[in-house]
């Protein structure tokens, strides 16, 4: 893992990115922070204000705080919308407050079960502030990221219909490979598609396929099988739906990406967390057949990912970001699938 060139570049854009709210355009998500935090961290610094410019008529003012959120009416206001502002003024005032370590410990088994929320970009925004925490070490920009990461997963949390819980006998490659398609489910929006997952042909003993961890190494070891999985069928499925397919590979990885922090009591349904994400989006849009992908221009994941940059869409360059983490020729793959499929440009 590459550490964050201590120039301020990340704070500096961290502190404009705080300035606009979590989503524009009603509920699209603001993928600002993901990006430059993946900029900086491997090598490029100098086209993190650059992307920003650039992506700036994509943003809307940060919402107003209308609600003080208390231990009395946090429940009330748990995947409220309207409320995002509020949680944002929330979690800033917990982690001023209190060590950001602890506030994450307490409140990830509560979002937990609504990681599906926002088709997952909310933890994914949380695993690239806590990798930054971890990595390069605590500072205002980089808690208060924290603090907006975590107010949006609460503004936005809603569990699915049903609980997905591994306690099959497959590995990671062989359950996602078993997960059901269906016309029938793959039409509208991703909130229309999860809410008709649970009547689905052959998804209930799908979603359950995955091995029960015998405990918290074992669930770290198939969390990170779970994410190479991911990156090695992209490629592959990508055409289904280049961009939402994305995330099939990053939301198990931010999940991955925060296990250091948090006690080992809570590897295990994190790992579940993670396997629902990456399942559900897998069902709700990949496509029935897989098809051959070209082999892509780079050699190296690091000419593969400035390839993402100039690219300049956030979805290739977060994919890349989690590409790297992996590693090898499903890396390269992966990287040279999404800048052939997703639309150039930073969105």
């Amino acid at each position: 893992m590459t550490a964050i060139t201590e120039d301020g570049t990340l704070d500096e854009a961290l502190e404009r990115v705080h300035s606009t709210g979590p989503e524009f355009r009603g509920w699209l998500s603001n993928h600002a922070p993901m990006t430059v935090e993946a900029l900086a961290r491997h090598g490029q610094a100098r086209a993190v204000h650059r992307w920003l410019d650039a992506y700036r008529h994509r943003t809307e003012d940060l919402p107003a705080a209308a609600l003080t959120i208390t231990d009395d009416n946090w429940r009330e206001a748990l995947g409220d919308a309207r409320h995002l502002g509020s949680w944002i003024a929330h979690f800033s005032r917990l982690t001023a407050e209190l060590p950001w370590a602890e506030v994450l410990t307490a409140w990830w088994p509560r979002l937990l079960p609504g990681i599906t929320a926002g088709a997952t970009h909310p933890v994914i925004r949380v695993g690239h502030a806590v990798r930054t925490l971890l990595t390069d070490g605590e500072t205002a920009p980089r808690t208060t990221e924290l603090a907006h990461a975590l107010g949006y997963w609460a503004a936005r949390h809603q569990p699915l219909p049903v609980t997905v819980t591994p306690s099959g006998t497959a590995g990671p490659h062989r359950a996602l490979d078993a997960i059901p398609v269906s016309a029938a489910v793959q039409e509208g929006g991703i909130r229309d598609r999860l809410a008709r997952l649970p009547a689905a042909d052959g998804w209930p003993a799908a979603a359950s396929g995955l091995r029960r961890p015998a405990g918290p190494d074992e669930a770290r070891d198939l969390l990170a099988e779970l994410v190479r999985a991911a990156v090695a069928r992209y490629p592959r499925y990508a055409h289904g739906d280049a961009v939402m397919l994305v995330h099939a590979a990053t939301a198990p990885n931010a999940v991955l990406r925060v296990l250091p922090a948090l006690p080992r009591a809570l590897w295990v349904p994190s790992l579940a967390a993670a396997w629902e994400a990456s399942a559900v989006l897998t069902a709700a849009y990949a496509p029935a057949e897989p098809r051959d992908a070209a082999p892509g221009p780079a050699t190296t994941v690091e000419d593969a990912f400035a390839l993402a940059v100039a690219h300049g869409d956030a979805h290739a360059i977060k994919l890349a970001d989690t590409a790297l983490d992996v590693g090898g020729p499903a890396a390269l793959a992966a990287m040279a699938r999404a800048c052939e499929l997703i639309p150039a440009g930073a969105g």
